[in-house]
């Protein structure tokens, strides 16, 4: 039986780049047939990233059967998974965040998490000497992940770790690693293409702080005023989106790569309460400006406050 290696929903570069790296360890090294999958279509900044690199793009699954073998990566959380998740056989999780709970094994697994900032550097730890087996591609897909999750070392989640296993990657590949970020970090700023709810969700996650619940949307972009030029209809489709998904309130962050600030949209008094209590922010508008949040995981989850 195959197994599948998948990342979290609203697929970001390292949910989908770090699946096919595993689902090639284990075929390629460890001898254990796997396959790379995705819960969602990949943004745009990992799409391009599967054709920069010569990927094929992994097979797109709602649910998992029952009994079926899989492998976690890039989050431990739930809501981020498959309904049926505690009814396959989970038989391993690697991830970068925090422990969230809830996810049920038959058997004890393998679990690997560490306070890095990406998954790929974790699985270049795991594999060891084997790294130089992988194809071209493989390499990278991880290189890619790794300036994806840490902003090019921009984001405050970025360790000394983090850049050398990049500095390493990219030495072996011949690859200018700012060159890549930039066509990267252009293919995540083009949003057009896209609806209002599909920007709320695109990169997204689901967090409750004293009751309520709120989808935690971040857009990380180098180009913010295309997106803040759209806020009116963006708020607009706030309430829709939560209504759709049973949360609270949507939280729209707008990262400014190169300013290294975000933008959150204020569309009422619950965010406006939001933004002055987390961030201990003036919110005269329907936008505020929080220098130097980058990080959703290290800087406004735990901020969060109601």
């Amino acid at each position: 039986m195959t197994t599948k290696v998948f990342g979290h929903k609203a697929p970001d570069t390292d949910s989908t780049g770090s699946p096919i790296a595993w689902a090639w360890y284990l075929s390629e090294i460890k001898g254990t047939p796997a396959k790379a999958c995705l819960l969602g279509e990949p943004n745009t900044e990992a799409a391009f990233v599967i054709e920069h690199w010569g990927l094929e793009k992994p097979e797109i699954i709602a649910d998992v059967a029952e009994g079926e073998s899989v492998v976690i990566v890039d989050t431990n959380n739930p809501a981020e998974l498959p309904a049926s998740i505690n009814s396959a056989n989970v038989i391993q999780i690697i991830d970068h965040h925090k422990l969230t709970g809830g996810i049920e094994t038959t058997s004890p697994i393998d679990i690997t998490m560490r306070p890095l900032a990406c998954t790929a550097t974790i699985m270049y730890d795991l594999m060891g000497d084997d790294v130089a087996k992988a194809p071209r591609g493989v390499k990278g897909a991880m290189l890619s992940c790794i300036l994806s999750d840490t902003l090019e070392f921009r984001s405050p989640t970025t360790t000394d770790h983090d850049r050398a296993v990049c500095e390493a990657l990219a030495k072996d590949l011949g690859v200018d690693m700012h060159e890549l970020a930039t066509k990267m970090f252009e293919a995540k700023s083009d949003v057009s293409a896209f609806s209002d709810a599909e920007l709320l969700r695109m990169d997204s996650k689901e967090y409750a702080v004293g009751g309520t619940s709120f989808r935690v949307s971040v857009l990380e972009t180098t180009a913010p005023k295309m997106i803040l030029d759209r806020k009116a209809s963006l708020m607009g489709a706030m309430e829709t989106v939560a209504k759709e998904d049973g949360v609270d309130q949507v939280l729209l962050f707008v990262v400014d790569i190169l300013n290294e600030e975000a933008t959150l949209l204020v569309p009422n008094d619950l965010v406006k309460g939001v933004a002055e209590k987390s961030f201990d922010a003036t919110v005269a508008g329907d936008t505020v400006v929080l220098p130097g949040v980058m990080s959703r995981k290290k800087q406004i989850i735990p901020s969060l406050k109601v």
